[in-house]
């Protein structure tokens, strides 16, 4: 008897399992789809295959990284039931598709409004440029995690959260890269424009810790805005202050006697590794914060 209801058990185990991950694969095809209708004059596979364009490929990945992180957070949390849960995960996948494309629309006119960015990826092949569109897209899915997942209250409530928390998250995100390119003591548009990936994965590593950060101050149960304000502030404040500290760490411990910012920027070929090592540096940040907040 015990065996049969175990029995029963796994195999309505299994098949909510399998309708949640036939329904979450779904919101991903749309996701596809919602691309290239905001990129109709591009064409994916002939960029990867046969141009074999590593630009774009960091670009596109980045981009299924960030659907895949904001389509999470309708799928993400503890169940209300089968009906309700497929519900939310219909409204808030397709919300978090529509804002992940959104974000990407707002910090390419404003974050890097200096760029072609789509001219450099596709035709340039800039690499650089490709892998800061690309951390874009998981920014802005970490941001979208944060603020989908946890309670509201109800349906109309938590759409208009998600959809506050999201607008917060992208001033802080602007506002912390314009920090960063009004501090750094070489000019990331002029880096860029001479592809120079060792500085493009320095400033995609900045932007994703910076995305973290906020997605861990948004994320929880919506108490009351003060309370959420306060929490994001604080947790982007502190990141603001303490990243540039660990990087110099970083900086003194993985490369005693060397500077970072000469290796990625101060020579004739930018360290690529130099350029990873901060991008490790600023994101290894954002983790050791938020454990220790």
């Amino acid at each position: 008897m015990t065996t049969e209801i175990l029995s029963n058990e796994w195999a309505n185990d299994l098949l909510l399992f399998s309708i949640y991950l036939v329904s979450s694969l779904l919101l991903l095809y749309l996701g596809k789809w919602a691309f290239k209708i905001t990129k109709a004059s591009i064409n994916p596979a002939h960029e990867m295959v046969e141009k074999d364009n590593l630009a774009f490929s960091f670009a596109y990945t980045g981009y299924f990284a960030g659907l895949l992180l904001a389509v999470g957070s309708a799928v993400y949390g503890d169940s209300l039931g089968l009906l309700t849960d497929l519900e939310d995960m219909a409204i808030f996948g397709l919300l978090a598709i529509v804002l992940l494309n959104l974000s990407s629309l707002i910090i390419d006119k404003i974050t890097l409004r200096k760029f072609s960015i789509w001219k450099e990826i596709t035709e340039d092949r800039n690499a650089g440029m490709g892998i800061i569109e690309g951390a874009n897209y998981v920014a802005s899915g970490l941001i979208i995690f944060g603020a989908i997942t946890g309670e509201s209250g109800n349906l109309l409530f938590g759409i208009y959260t998600a959809v506050a928390y999201w607008a917060i998250g992208q001033v802080l995100i602007i506002l912390a890269t314009a920090i960063y390119n009004r501090f750094m003591p070489y000019s990331l548009h002029d880096e860029i424009e001479k592809d120079n990936n060792a500085a493009g994965l320095a400033f995609a590593g900045l932007i994703i810790a910076v995305a973290n950060l906020i997605r861990n101050g948004l994320m929880g149960d919506f108490a009351s805005w003060d309370e959420t304000l306060i929490e994001v502030a604080y947790e982007t404040g502190i990141g603001l202050i303490i990243l540039p500290l660990i990087r110099t760490l970083v900086d003194r411990i993985l490369l005693p006697g060397r500077k970072l910012s000469d290796e990625i920027a101060g020579q004739e070929k930018p360290n690529v590794g130099a350029g990873l090592i901060e991008a490790f540096g600023y994101i290894g940040g954002s983790v050791l914060i938020i454990w220790c907040i």
